[in-house]
């Protein structure tokens, strides 16, 4: 599996993919709120596209609503929980 940036280029690509972003890989940063008027603006409903995209996607899986609120912060909050997988 892919880590640093390449695994977090992957989460971007993939989130573009999934949800429809009309954003670049490019154009998030690792650190950017993903849910949030000043971030890319997901709400509850892409939040649930998003968590079954990962599974799809990492093989991680979110299986409550506080862990996907630590998960889903950003980027690298997600590509961390993924690395950190065993």
């Amino acid at each position: 599996m892919a880590e640093g940036a390449e695994l977090r280029t992957q989460i971007k690509e993939m989130m573009i993919d999934e949800l429809m972003l009309d954003f670049e890989a490019s154009e998030i940063e690792d650190n950017t709120p993903i849910f949030g008027a000043e971030g890319l603006g997901l709400d509850s409903v892409d939040a649930l596209q998003l968590v079954v995209a990962i599974e799809k996607h990492f093989g991680l899986k979110i299986g409550d609503a506080d862990k996907a609120k630590t998960v889903l912060e950003s980027v690298e909050t997600v590509a961390k929980e993924i690395e950190a997988q065993p």
